[in-house]
C-alpha cells in the first residue's frame, strides 16, 4: 500500500508510541483536585479524540465539562505541568510500538517522513531527541498548532504534491486532517477506522 507514496506523515501517540494510557494518567494527575466524575467525562474525550492537543482537551473540561472560563495562561500553566509528567514517564522505548518503528527504521531512507501530532511540540521533540528517533525524520511538529493547519504547513513549504502523500494516524482526528487537506489518510492501530475508510494497515511489511 505504501508504495504508492512518495512522503509519509505520522501521527504519534498511539502510531509510534504507545502512550495513551500514560497521557490519561497525566490528566486525572493534572486534574486530581476536581471530581471523579468530571474527570471520566474528560477521560471519555480524550480517548475519541487522540489527535486533538491537550489545550484543546483542557479548556474543554473547563468550558463544557464545568461550564467554567478558563484564560490561555490557566491552560498554559495546566499543559506545563502535563508536560513535565509526560517528560517523566515517555522517554521509555519500552513504550515504543515496535511494528511501525522497526518499519520506520528500515524504511525511513526510501520515504520523506514527517510526524503531526497533537502532543506539545517541544516535549514531542525532546522524545524523540532522546530516543534517538529524530534522524529518520524531515520534521517533526505538535501542538499547540492544530493537526490540520501542520498538514497544510508541510504541503506548502515541502510544495509537495497532494497525490504523493499519506497520513498514518489512530483517530478520527488524523482522519480529518487528512481528508480536510486533500491527502489520503491510512488508518492502523484502531480497528473502528475500518468501517470509517477502506485504507488501513493491520501490521507493517518489513
Amino acid at each position: 500500500m505504501l508504495e504508492n507514496y512518495k512522503i509519509i506523515l505520522w501521527d504519534f501517540d498511539g502510531v509510534i508510541m504507545d502512550s495513551m494510557p500514560i497521557r490519561s494518567n497525566g490528566f486525572r494527575m493534572v486534574l486530581k483536585g476536581y471530581p471523579e466524575s468530571q474527570v471520566n467525562e474528560l477521560m471519555d474525550f480524550h480517548r475519541s479524540n487522540g489527535g486533538l492537543s491537550r489545550y484543546v482537551k483542557f479548556r474543554y473540561f473547563f468550558e463544557k465539562i464545568r461550564n467554567e472560563s478558563i484564560s490561555d495562561e490557566e491552560v498554559q500553566e495546566l499543559a506545563s505541568s502535563f508536560s513535565q509528567i509526560m517528560l517523566a514517564s515517555l522517554i521509555n522505548r519500552d513504550l515504543l510500538i515496535q511494528d511501525s518503528v522497526s518499519f520506520i527504521e528500515s524504511n525511513w531512507s526510501k520515504y520523506e517522513m514527517h510526524i503531526v501530532s497533537g502532543s506539545d511540540s517541544k516535549e514531542l521533540n525532546q522524545i524523540c531527541d532522546d530516543l534517538d528517533l529524530s534522524r529518520f525524520f524531515k520534521s517533526i511538529f505538535g501542538s499547540p498548532t492544530p493537526k490540520i493547519q501542520l498538514v497544510e504547513s508541510i504541503i506548502k513549504h515541502n510544495n509537495y504534491s497532494k497525490n504523493q502523500i499519506a497520513l498514518i494516524g489512530d483517530s478520527i482526528n488524523d482522519y480529518e486532517a487528512a481528508t480536510t487537506n486533500g491527502i489520503d489518510f491510512i488508518g492502523y492501530n484502531n480497528e473502528d477506522l475500518m468501517a470509517l475508510h477502506d485504507k488501513y494497515i493491520s501490521r507493517f511489511a518489513k
